[in-house]
């Protein structure tokens, strides 16, 4: 039996393999979700579609927190840029080496900074991993973990839905909150590998606006230098600054 926590990587890994042996759900409660393991974790290298001013703009040393199967470190690697990349999966790491990212780790990014102190000009943070920091002293905790990592000088791209631009109807797991700009999500990941039911912990995100993370980097080297929208969805990318 694969460990929880493993149970989305071991749906990338069988990805990658060719190997999906069953479905693969975010679940909250009654309310179901297709993961999308393919979509959201194996887009293609040789792009960045609509973000791509924005990842052609940092300069390497990369690191990518949280990588998932690898599709970002891949497409830095293209572009001849130096990146590490880490994810708390083991099977999730063991995809983004098969496919070819030259230096993917094993690691949990709450136990930042590590082994990566001082040493890389940009860190990407993608897929609202932010968010599962809990709370918005935790997004500044984790913030303030993150800023060791950099040069001194360094930029940091981090992603959220902006609370008040979602519909809940229709956005999986999704909480309410009363304060301004902030709402939370919650589910887990499960995978039905060959009649072996594979279910992940659960996940909580706290999801904040541009305003809110502005607030959560006071007290931090942190600075919101840019906010980079999708037009007509929630979902939106910061490029932080020190």
């Amino acid at each position: 039996m694969e460990s929880e926590e493993d149970a989305l990587g071991t749906a990338m890994l069988d990805v990658y393999r060719d190997d999906l042996r069953g479905e693969a759900i975010h679940r909250d409660g009654a309310e179901v979700w297709d993961a999308s393991i393919e979509a959201n974790y194996f887009g293609p290298t040789d792009a960045w579609h609509s973000d791509a001013a924005l990842y052609d703009s940092l300069a390497g040393p990369v690191l990518d927190v949280g990588c998932g199967a690898g599709q970002h470190a891949l497409t830095f690697q293209h572009h001849g840029v130096d990146v590490t990349a880490f994810d708390v999966s083991p099977n999730a790491v063991r995809a983004a080496r098969e496919r070819g990212v030259e230096d993917a780790r094993v690691f949990d990014m709450f136990d930042l900074p590590g082994p990566f102190t001082d040493a890389y000009r940009a860190v990407l943070l993608n897929g609202t991993q932010l968010g599962l920091a809990g709370s918005l002293p935790g997004v500044a905790a984790l913030l303030a973990d993150l800023a060791p990592v950099t040069d001194g000088s360094g930029v940091a791209v981090v992603d959220s839905y902006d609370p008040g631009r979602i519909a809940p109807e229709g956005f999986g797991g999704h909480r309410p909150d009363p304060r301004e700009g902030v709402c939370r999500r919650t589910f887990h990941v499960e995978y039905d590998r060959a009649g072996e039911r594979l279910v992940g912990p659960s996940l909580s995100f706290v999801l904040f606006s541009p305003a809110r993370l502005r607030d959560a980097c006071v007290g931090t080297p942190w600075s919101v230098r840019e906010v980079l929208r999708r037009d007509g969805t929630p979902y939106y990318r910061c490029v932080l600054e020190t």
